[in-house]
């Protein structure tokens, strides 16, 4: 009798040391992530002068469009060096932003390296491929926008709209809660989206993985309080 009431007093003290030690792993997470939540929204001090590694995601159409159309005013010796992202099956997004870079290079002579790079990243999932399928190809994409983000180590993340930032997002910001790396992500909603978020925007915005999330229409805003409205960009 004596040796079962120590085996039972046993048990107890091994299931209440697990269930302590679960309450501390899960507290450090929530702490982690609200902590993520609460500086990622801060945007860069003022006094951070040194150039930022920036990764800038491309869209097919308009949404190459209007990301273009934004690094016109960008200031390209503060985010620099550039690294453009575009899905495999896009064949023009890339070749424009090259025909950019090639000539603000031509612009500034030669006092000023051209130092960007050009890259492709599969595909999430295809207009019109069915949800069965696109989980496999979702899943080489997340693999492969891991491969990506150790490569380029990114300071700053420009996205806009195309599904092909929500692997390269999400591994972002797991690098982020895991304290491996600080990317700050900027998501600007195309200027079509008068009424609703669009997925993409809807998934950062509602899982909170952009720092900052910018919105054109002040109805917009409204309707999902924690973006900025930011009036017409393009």
């Amino acid at each position: 009798m004596m040796e079962k009431g120590h085996g039972c007093s046993f048990s107890g003290m091994v299931s209440t040391s697990t269930l302590s030690c679960t309450i501390v792993v899960v507290t450090l997470i929530l702490v982690r992530i609200l902590y993520v939540i609460l500086w990622g929204s801060r945007p860069f001090g003022r006094r951070a002068t040194k150039p930022l590694i920036t990764l800038i995601v491309l869209g097919s159409g308009g949404h190459t469009a209007e990301m273009l159309n934004l690094l016109v005013v960008l200031q390209k010796d503060r985010f620099t060096p550039r690294f453009y992202i575009a899905a495999a099956t896009d064949n023009m997004s890339l070749q424009k932003a090259q025909l950019l870079e090639n000539n603000l290079t031509a612009e500034n002579g030669t006092r000023v390296r051209n130092t960007a790079q050009f890259m492709q990243i599969y595909r999430s999932r295809e207009v019109g491929q069915s949800y069965v399928t696109s989980i496999w190809t979702t899943l080489i994409a997340m693999i492969h926008a891991l491969w990506l983000m150790i490569k380029i180590r990114p300071q700053v993340i420009l996205c806009n709209g195309p599904g092909t930032c929500i692997p390269i997002c999400a591994i972002a910001f797991l690098f982020k809660e895991l304290g491996i790396r600080w990317s700050s992500i900027f998501y600007v909603e195309s200027i079509a989206r008068v009424r609703r978020l669009s997925l993409s925007g809807l998934l950062l915005y509602k899982f909170r993985m952009a720092d900052q999330l910018f919105v054109q229409w002040p109805q917009l805003q409204r309707k999902y309080p924690r973006a900025t409205y930011v009036g017409r960009l393009m």
